[in-house]
């Protein structure tokens, strides 16, 4: 009967102000965490003790087990007695021998009960015959007899649609499933084979169409069945559980009897010089037999089971741990081989899903920090290798998705920031991550430089994509890989320096930008000499002047005023003009992408572009037949040779480290000659 807005509304009458009202909403606020921190307490003491009760009724129902299993035992040793001493009646008395030939539904003999074993066992035999691809996969053990067999039709778990019809066959050990051969009749394939060790039934209730069904659960899958009626199901079920149980205590007892200790054979006199060595060496191999009738180790196989269906990887390799460091210098018995099997069963099993953990189909969130717990226990496990491998996989797929999420904005400078800072945060975080998880495995590291290339690989289609498919400017093009080669240099914080990868990857793409804007240069330069009047500039006004002076300055070029004239001409050609420009700018931005692989791309593009210029400049002045027209021609000339060639290689020996003898020959020429007529040739 609780109002909360009546509450509110008494509470307020009664506060004297604001500071009250949030005073009491804090009391609310610390009494709803504290009811909610005890639930959780409750809740979770709740569950410890469902676990604890589920443990109990465990130990119970194998109590109970042993119970029965005693009991049948006393059964049988009734019979046998009675057995006997109706055998020594038949001695005794003839005629009731007789009788008992007669009738054949007088007790069996014990001789009779063996011969019954050895028809069951040929009965397997026989059936299994008809079982095509069984006999090498099921081989013949004096224990194993069928217990049960039938047909039975096969569905799907998910969708609950008909697959197949079966046969299965269940032993004393393990259950056969096989599959009818269609052209013959009574002949079947083997399909599976499932130990009992690690089958679990589970009824599954009836919903129609879909009854007379149960589930075989065998980690990590399962399978349903149905059964004809539901007298067949309920028999499947009974026998199922009775030969599951049977195995338990008959695996039990075999346990116990091997723990026991043999009895030390009575030495007896003999003239053999060797035997008392013998005898000695004896005792000490029956003194090393290994004690498994602990609790914890014949609970390992279901603890193992439980940690594995609840998550608890570190517990299960915890209880790894123990058992192996329990059998460490123990020998290796036939009981322990067999320990080892159930035991490596698990691992599997452990691994299955530590792999599935660590599989690119499960969610890439969390960063690399969420693989740790899968990949610690790994490496527990000593599947280092294998970890490292599934690690890299997830941390690929991660960067993958990532890099495919972006989007893809309409600056292509913005979207390279992005890119850059999505890959190489992922990168430094990934290397971060590998140094904590495999500090200890340094032969991993080579397999992170491979996982690290085939990623730079990836980044640099992305990037090749966005900054040289689509055509970008150079100087576009230049920031961009400006860009990314200061995000790689963040990586030498951890000592990985993966720039002469990206320098690999990138020096085909940056190779053909220089090439073709060096073709647009030669282009627009030939364009401008065709129609070459040899005329002073007249820039009209003094801020186009003054704005040319700055231009020229920041190219280099600082005794650009001796060009200058009276009011606002200069003594230069507009061609000479816009040609230190266009060339000074193309040697910045080239600059901005140099790294040694293109010193000599670089290098042949430039002196291309000054003999297009030069070229040009020497045809004229051989042409000209006007004074004042060959004095300017000279004049522009002079400017070409003296200070735009200069500056050029002033530059580019800064930018490079090292001088080019290339442009020293080029401007130490008094006349320029044609080397490469093909590339070179000027078009007046």
């Amino acid at each position: 009967g609780f109002a909360a807005g009546e509450y509110v509304k008494q509470l307020s009458q009664q506060s004297d102000g604001d500071r009250d009202l949030q005073e009491h909403r804090q009391r609310i606020q610390a009494l709803s965490e504290e009811t909610a921190q005890s639930l959780k307490r409750n809740v979770y003491q709740n569950y410890r003790q469902f676990i604890e009760t589920a443990r109990e009724i465990s130990y119970l129902e194998s109590e109970m087990y042993q119970l029965s299993h005693i009991l049948t035992e006393q059964k049988g040793i009734m019979e046998a007695v009675t057995q006997a001493l109706l055998l020594q009646a038949d001695r005794d008395d003839p005629a009731l021998g007789a009788r008992r030939a007669a009738d054949p539904f007088l007790s069996l003999s014990a001789k009779e009960a063996a011969a019954s074993e050895e028809g069951r066992q040929r009965t397997l035999t026989t059936l299994l015959e008809k079982v095509e691809g069984c006999r090498d996969l099921l081989p013949e053990s004096p224990g194993k007899y069928l217990v049960y067999n039938g047909d039975l039709v096969e569905y799907d778990a998910d969708h609950m649609a008909q697959i197949q019809r079966v046969h299965a066959f269940l032993m004393n050990d393990c259950l056969l499933i096989a599959t009818a051969l269609p052209n013959r009749r009574g002949a079947y394939r083997y399909d599976a084979l499932y130990p009992l060790d690690g089958l679990a039934v589970v009824n599954v209730k009836d919903n129609p169409p879909m009854k007379d069904m149960f589930k075989l659960l065998m980690f990590p899958e399962s399978r349903i069945f149905q059964a004809e009626n539901a007298k067949i199901k309920k028999e499947w079920l009974e026998v199922l559980e009775e030969t599951k149980r049977n195995r338990v205590l008959s695996e039990k007892r075999r346990l116990e009897q091997e723990a026991l200790p043999r009895p030390t054979p009575t030495p007896s006199e003999s003239t053999n010089p060797f035997e008392e060595e013998e005898e000695e060496e004896e005792p000490s191999a029956e003194e090393e037999v290994v004690d498994l009738s602990l609790e914890w180790i014949q609970e390992l196989p279901e603890d193992l089971d439980v940690c594995i269906a609840q998550r608890d990887f570190e517990g299960a390799v915890d209880l790894l741990d123990k058992l192996n460091e329990y059998l460490g210098d123990k020998p290796v018995s036939q009981p322990v081989k067999e320990l080892r099997a159930k035991v490596d069963e698990r691992v599997r099993q452990l691994t299955d899903v530590l792999v599935f953990e660590l599989s690119p189909d499960r969610s890439l969130r969390g960063g690399p920090r969420a693989t740790r717990r899968a990949v610690s226990q790994l490496i527990r496990l000593g599947q280092s290798t294998k970890a490292c491998e599934l690690f890299l996989k997830n941390r690929a797929a991660a960067v993958q998705t990532a890099i495919r999420q972006l989007r893809i904005e309409g600056a292509t400078l913005l979207y390279i920031h992005k890119l850059c800072h999505v890959f190489f945060t992922s990168l430094l975080e990934t290397a971060r991550e590998f140094e904590t998880d495999f500090a200890g495995n340094s032969g991993c590291y080579s397999a992170f430089v491979v996982w690290a290339r085939s990623s730079m690989k990836m980044f640099v289609d992305a990037f090749s994509k966005q900054v040289f498919d689509s055509k970008e400017s150079l100087s576009t093009a230049a920031e961009c890989v400006k860009v990314a080669k200061e995000h790689c240099k963040q990586l030498s914080e951890i000592g990985l320096d993966l720039t002469f990868i990206i320098h690999a990857l990138l020096v085909k793409d940056i190779k053909g930008a220089l090439q073709s804007y060096k073709d647009i240069i030669i282009e627009a330069t030939k364009h401008r000499n065709s129609e070459e009047m040899w005329r002073r500039m007249n820039l009209m006004t003094p801020e186009a002047l003054g704005k040319l002076r700055e231009e020229m300055r920041s190219c280099g070029v600082g005794n650009f005023d001796q060009y200058t004239g009276d009011d606002c001409w200069v003594n230069l050609s507009y061609t000479v003009v816009a040609f230190t420009k266009q060339t000074m700018a193309f040697l910045e931005e080239a600059l901005k992408l140099y790294f040694p692989e293109l010193h000599m791309v670089l290098l042949e593009s430039l002196v291309e572009i000054i003999l297009v210029a030069v070229q040009h400049v020497d045809y004229s002045l051989r042409c000209e037949q006007e004074p004042e027209k060959k004095a300017f021609i000279r004049q522009n000339a002079s400017f070409l040779y003296e200070t735009v060639l200069p500056v050029v290689e002033k530059r580019f020996e800064e930018g490079v480290g090292k001088p080019a003898k290339q442009l020293q020959d080029l401007r130490n020429a008094s006349r320029l000659m044609r080397v490469n007529p093909e590339s070179t040739t000027s078009v007046v």
